[in-house]
């Protein structure tokens, strides 16, 4: 049996689906998303050895979170033209 075509709604179903979850995991800033995705990695790692994992997202939490403040009050230098 072949799958039923893509149809153009579809297809524009489903770049809108990607887009929407693209948006909502890296949002403003891709580092965060990365630094989050390392941590539950890093859990995961860690968690397989047999050792408490507990602590390293809400670690990971508060590392990040004065990371991202920072990044977003800092003022911004002006280039000179």
């Amino acid at each position: 049996m072949t799958p039923p075509p893509l149809t153009k709604s579809t297809a524009a179903w489903l770049r809108a689906f990607a887009h929407f979850w693209y948006d909502f995991v890296v949002g403003d800033d891709w580092r965060m998303a990365v630094g989050v995705a390392i941590a539950l990695a890093a859990t995961y790692a860690v968690s397989r050895t047999g050792v408490a994992a507990w602590w390293i997202v809400p670690a990971a939490v508060a590392i990040l979170l004065p990371v991202s403040l920072w990044q977003a009050v800092r003022p911004r230098t002006r280039q000179r033209r």
